[in-house]
């Protein structure tokens, strides 16, 4: 499970191990402490990684107008599913008018 700071409480770590999941949140810097040098480089680490996936979220986000306003979870499916193939054709357009680097 990848997620920030504001999910790392006792509750959510116990749910995540109770369940056999890894957990990948990022570490909350201790009140008028550094975070250690091992925990800052996994949050570089981490923040790499989400930082791919949130801006897909966020245009996902703009492009839907915040919010799915359909009747039934099979309506909602097709439009989530419609703004992933249109968030999916603007991404190869922009992929294929890219030179391949040298």
């Amino acid at each position: 499970v990848w997620a920030d700071t504001a999910y790392r409480t006792k509750r959510s770590l116990e749910i995540l191990e109770r369940r056999g999941l890894s957990e990948r949140l990022q570490f909350r810097r201790p009140p008028r402490r550094q975070l250690s040098e091992q925990q800052a480089k996994a949050n570089a680490s981490r923040a790499r990684i989400r930082s791919g996936i949130e801006h897909v979220f966020a245009a996902q986000k703009h492009r839907m107008a915040l919010f799915v306003r359909t009747i039934g979870l099979a309506r909602a499916q097709v439009k989530i599913g419609m703004a992933n193939l249109a968030y999916n054709f603007t991404r190869l357009a922009w992929l294929s008018t890219r030179t391949a680097p040298a």
